[in-house]
């Protein structure tokens, strides 16, 4: 299905949206529940405030997107990059920064 210059809200809910592309879209302020996003393609978009409860977003690609607001909480975040940066290994150095600032504030 394609959808152009689309300027009416959506309530999409429970559905499988892999492989979809969004190009140029204002997404912000969605919520997402229960959406297979699977293998999807978000260029240059505004994705402010998005909202993601129970959503697939394994092998996604989002580029030149905005991103501010967005809150990622319980999800597994195996393989995601950040401009090619592991954000697991993000995640393990500021855990371990963040314990020996602590560590030291403790002595």
């Amino acid at each position: 299905m394609k959808l152009h210059r689309v300027t009416e809200q959506l309530d999409v809910n429970d559905s499988n949206l892999s492989g979809s592309q969004y190009n140029d879209a204002n997404l912000s302020g969605s919520e997402f529940n229960q959406i297979n996003f699977s293998g999807t393609r978000v260029n240059d978009s505004n994705m402010t405030g998005w909202k993601l409860n129970d959503v697939n977003l394994s092998g996604a690609r989002l580029q030149n997107a905005n991103l501010s607001g967005l809150e990622i909480e319980n999800c597994r975040l195996t393989g995601v990059t950040i401009d090619g940066i592991s954000l697991e290994k993000m995640i393990s150095v500021y855990k371990a920064s963040h314990a020996a600032s602590n560590t030291a504030d403790d002595a």
